[in-house]
């Protein structure tokens, strides 16, 4: 009967689709696995348990998350809610100021930062500048257009005339083209400009004349503003070599805007100068809406069916050139703004069951768009928020189902491994400040805010810590009524139900900290049919697996005969309540049974207790008979 050894040395590959159950040709079934949940991949190839999140705070309702990164130093998160804005320092509110967007608004929501000032846009809402002049001085007011780019809506044989040259004028049109919406919109008529007062019909507005005009005749030249409430705002926006980009608007949606070179305010055509604004269309077999414009080694402008790069350095009217270069697409109902990772910019497809990356090679001169969720398609689907944390190389993605799919990224040690954290509730944003990772989480019939944070190892959790031992700690009214797990000085206590903001702990502890639990499961894929002694079907016999492990304090594993604890405490620990140690070295199981054919998995890792995990590596033993 003969035995071999096989040793699984890394998780590079991640946690692979179904689909893949069948390729252990692949490289990628060597190094993945079959099931990673709230875990993460180590650019090291190890897996381990994920950090708990922190209860930051409750919300009114659905959100935004943004970062603000003023510098390195001065980093806030800014939470907006229907109306509301709540600005976060160091996981405290220290500002709450009103806006226009309401919560219908929040998915479609658009921004792009430039010191002390945010814009923020969306179609139906005319753009506002957030700014900060202090730690907790935050005002929000429309953005205040310098001069704003042209366009020409209605036929080109519609004529307007107006009954005077200056002031109070009356606007009358040749068909109908006003609507209420009109009021406050800009018309230019021969060069002179006007702005619409009052709405009388379809065919007749009043507006105040601001250059006076040359002629009051009926004429065909004449312009509306490109932006106003009656053809919809700006949908996305970025800063692109002293200029600020606009791409799209609700009437003009393949049309991107440059603003005048250090002015950017001013969208102003102007003459075709070098330092003059710029305006243009995405001119295609499609017209597909601008859906986000990313600043990266060059402009690259990302639609709803393709993806192009804008080049010329510098940008002018005169240099400035327009080519498509994948066709991938991105969705038309939320927004979901391209993070860069590494140089390259990371973008969520219009299929909704896509991640691509967006390289530029230089061997052909032009970028790609390979899809990074490949061989994960399950762990990828309606992503609605994207955060990517440089620290410790993880891109986060929230799903519509309230999953996220979390991505180890090194691209030059091959790793690209993806995993899934899951909750007591349901993730519904992400995003990344200065290292800190924030969602929120949407549990118990409410919106919270919540922190990764590598000190915690439980959901919504927060820790006390005292001189003197307690055994009642207060604090936990946001999990009123819930059982939570109780972490004492260090060591598990079980769980406990919240009574009145509290729970007990017996015996009392100097320090606690108190969570929803969550479950961390590795599970690896089912043996290859290929073996030292030639392709076979099963049975087989696992005999033994050594795990190696990195200071971990708690492990059970499955071998066949159900999930058993692994126990790290000597005989010479000196109190049972007392933290358990953490261990690094070879623990090896015994393993009992026969596995009927190959697609079981020979172990499985599945634990809730509060304590760190890593695992480098599994060495199996296994028998087959002759």
């Amino acid at each position: 009967m003969p035995s071999f050894k096989r040793i699984k040395s890394s998780f590079t590959a991640g946690e692979l689709a179904p689909e893949l159950l069948g390729r252990g040709d692949l490289r990628a079934y060597e190094n993945g696995a079959r099931r990673l949940r709230n875990v993460v991949i180590q650019a090291t190839g190890g897996v381990a348990r994920r950090a708990g999140l922190r209860h930051v705070a409750i919300l009114p309702g659905a959100a935004r998350l943004i970062a603000f990164e003023f510098n390195t130093e001065q980093t806030y998160l800014l939470v907006l809610t229907a109306s509301r804005m709540q600005v976060f320092l160091n996981d405290a509110e220290v500002a709450s100021v009103t806006g226009p967007w309401t919560e219908a608004m929040l998915p479609q929501l658009a921004f792009t930062q430039n010191a002390d000032t945010l814009i923020l846009l969306h179609p139906d809402m005319p753009p506002q500048r957030i700014t900060r002049s202090g730690h907790t001085a935050w005002t929000v007011q429309g953005f205040g257009f310098s001069r704003l780019p042209w366009a020409r809506f209605a036929p080109t044989d519609i004529e307007i005339s107006t009954d005077g040259t200056s002031g109070s004028v009356t606007v009358t049109a040749s068909a109908a083209v006003f609507r209420p919406e009109h009021v406050g919109a800009l018309l230019r008529m021969a060069g002179k400009q006007m702005v619409i007062t009052g709405y009388t019909n379809p065919v007749l507005v009043t507006a105040t004349v601001q250059d006076t005009l040359t002629d009051s005749a009926a004429t065909t030249d004449w312009h509306e503003s490109a932006f106003s409430a009656a053809h919809g705002w700006p949908t996305t926006a970025c800063f692109h070599q002293d200029r600020l980009v606009l791409g799209g608007s609700r009437d003009l949606p393949n049309r991107l805007w440059l603003s005048r070179s250090g002015d950017l305010t001013d969208f102003d055509l102007g003459n075709g100068l070098d330092d003059q604004g710029i305006e243009f269309s995405l001119l295609s077999d499609q017209v597909n809406a601008i859906r986000g414009v990313f600043s990266g080694r060059h402009l690259q402008v990302f639609t709803s069916g393709a993806e192009w790069m804008v080049s010329g350095d510098p940008l002018t009217p005169s240099s400035m050139q327009l080519t498509r270069q994948t066709r991938m697409g991105s969705p038309i109902d939320r927004i979901v703004p391209p993070v860069d990772v590494d140089g390259s910019t990371v973008f969520v497809a219009r299929s909704n069951r896509a991640v691509h990356e967006f390289a530029y090679t230089d061997v052909q001169q032009a970028y790609q768009a390979n899809d990074l969720a490949l061989v994960a398609k399950h762990l990828v689907a309606t992503p609605m928020s994207m955060a990517y944390d440089q620290t410790t190389r993880l891109l986060h993605i929230v799903m519509l189902d309230g999953s996220m799919a979390t991505l180890t990224l090194f691209r030059t040690e091959q790793v690209t491994a993806w995993t899934r954290q899951d909750t007591a509730g349901a993730f519904r944003a992400v995003a990344e400040l200065d290292g800190a990772v924030y969602v929120t989480v949407e549990r118990f019939g409410s919106l919270r805010l919540e922190r990764f944070d590598a000190t915690l190892a439980a959901d919504a959790a927060l820790h006390g810590a005292s001189g003197v031992a307690q055994d009642s700690w207060s604090g936990l009214a946001h999990l009123e009524g819930q059982v939570v797990t109780v972490l004492a000085d260090g060591a598990p206590r079980g769980t406990a139900t919240v009574v009145g903001g509290a729970v007990a702990v017996d015996p009392p502890a100097t320090s606690v900290q108190a969570g929803l639990a969550f479950l961390h499961e590795v599970e690896p894929l089912p043996p290859e049919a290929a073996t030292p002694v030639g392709a076979r079907t099963g049975p087989l016999r696992l005999v033994a697996a050594t795990f190696r492990l990195l200071e971990t304090a708690a492990l059970e594993v499955d071998l066949g005969r159900g999930l058993q604890p692994v126990p790290f405490r000597r005989m010479d620990t000196p109190m049972l309540d007392a933290a358990p140690p953490r261990f690094t070295g070879d623990i090896s199981l015994r393993a009992f049974g026969w596995h009927r054919t190959l697609a079981e998995p020979l172990w499985r890792i599945v634990g809730e207790t509060p304590l760190p995990f890593t695992l480098l590596s599994v060495t199996t033993e296994i028998r087959m008979p002759d």
